[in-house]
């Protein structure tokens, strides 16, 4: 059955307007402001009527020239690659040490592999959580008394007879600091740094990336006691129909949750100015326009709804095509309605309508790119490889266990999915 979504007709004129591609002129102003913000030089954005916008140069650049630098506006990293890799919420730099990030991927991986049971999926997606944060409090406080690797006291110094497995406790001191790896400081990563509502979601390499993405998007999608969501509970049941079903959810939730934050500030602003110069402070049909300046950002991307514009799988029947894409639609409404009741603010209510949420979907299936952050496990190993034989033999007799134990995918990088601004 047609899902029918009632926002999409009690609001239809708004909508329209959000969906309205602005105008050449007023893409021009908007990326030339952007531009000037950015470290860039001899670059502007063109629009045309055959190819839409395009970024050209201004000056002929020289190889090892910077062209660009810009901030992600809206990313995520892959739910299924949150096993593997512990990065920033924010800015998806590797965090915490390369002991973290290897005894991490060993613990969840070894739990991975005992829930076949429901309690023990239940299990899995706790630990994931609760072992995110564990990083070396020692190196934090400045404490030089963190143990090089005994290797013998570990029951490792046999590495070839022990091949791929790792006693627990091992695996423990690996992610609470209390073992370090021979030569893993020639690897530097930023501390650990919590989410500031306290979730087990999100954690960041500095204060600032923290505040950042704070204020941007994560205090209406935390799922913590400072969350400033209406339900932590509904955001949990979101969050989790988006890990089972698609995790481009969670980008779309990324984009809803940026335009009411950034309504809010405007809001703020705007009354502020008001009771500077003594004028009624009545907003009216201005709502709506501080709605539309805060979806400028989002308006310049080129949009389709979602179940219209994905491609059809190669699994697919083009005789099924018609249930195949009223399948993707049921989805995201149901993702949607899952959303509403975590974060719904009436004031920005036409961006819970089903017109909406498929358009900035589809925007994301057409535009996307791929994130990929090298992994500094990787770069580990090949440090090891590289030494002279006589310290390699050394330190192989601890790192050889834990490549063994790690396997083909030791290397296993960042990987999820980004827009930037």
């Amino acid at each position: 059955m047609e899902p029918i979504c009632p926002i999409d007709s009690s609001c239809s004129n708004q909508i329209s307007l959000l969906l309205n591609p602005p105008s050449p002129p007023q893409v021009q102003k908007y990326f030339e402001e952007l531009i000037k913000t950015r470290q860039s030089c001899g670059l502007e954005v063109r629009t045309n009527g055959k190819h839409g916008k395009g970024v050209y140069a201004k000056v002929d650049f020289k190889e090892g020239d910077l062209v660009l630098k810009d901030p992600v506006l809206f990313g995520i990293q892959h739910s299924s690659n949150k096993m593997d890799c512990l990065v920033c919420s924010h800015c998806f730099q590797f965090i915490g040490s390369v002991e973290l990030q290897i005894g991490r991927k060993l613990y969840l991986r070894n739990l991975a592999d005992a829930s076949g049971s429901n309690s023990g999926k239940r299990k899995f997606s706790s630990a994931l959580k609760d072992c995110s944060g564990q990083c070396n409090e020692s190196r934090d406080h400045g404490d030089s008394d963190v143990e090089e690797y005994d290797v013998d006291r570990c029951g490792l110094s046999d590495s070839k007879s022990n091949t791929n497995v790792i006693p627990k406790d091992v695996i423990d001191s690996l992610m609470e600091g209390g073992l370090k790896l021979p030569h893993s400081d020639i690897v530097s990563l930023p501390a650990v740094v919590s989410c500031p509502g306290k979730c087990k979601e999100a954690y960041y390499c500095s204060q600032s990336c923290a505040e950042a993405d704070w204020n941007l998007y994560h205090s209406l999608l935390c799922t913590g006691k400072g969350s400033k969501s209406l339900s932590t509970e509904a955001l949990s049941v979101f969050i989790q129909h988006a890990n089972e079903t698609n995790d481009i959810f969670l980008l779309a939730a990324k984009v809803i949750s940026f335009t009411i934050l950034r309504y809010r500030k405007l809001k703020t602003v705007y009354f502020e100015e008001k009771e500077k110069h003594d004028a009624p402070s009545i907003l009216g049909s201005c709502n709506f326009s501080l709605l539309l300046e805060a979806w400028e950002p989002v308006s310049m991307g080129y949009k389709r709804r979602w179940w219209n514009c994905i491609s059809l799988p190669d699994d697919v029947d083009c005789h099924d095509e018609v249930a195949f894409r009223l399948q993707i639609k049921e989805l995201a409404f149901t993702s949607l309605q899952l959303l509403k009741a975590a974060i719904f603010d009436k004031e920005c209510e036409p961006l819970f309508s089903l017109e909406i949420y498929g358009h900035i979907i589809g925007m994301f299936e057409l535009n996307n790119l791929d994130l990929v952050v090298e992994s500094p496990v990787e770069n580990y190993f090949l440090y090891i490889d590289d030494l002279p034989d006589s310290e390699k033999e050394k330190a192989e007799k601890v790192t050889e266990s834990f490549l063994d134990a790690l396997g083909d995918e030791y290397s296993g990088c960042c990987e999820g999915q980004w827009k930037f601004g």
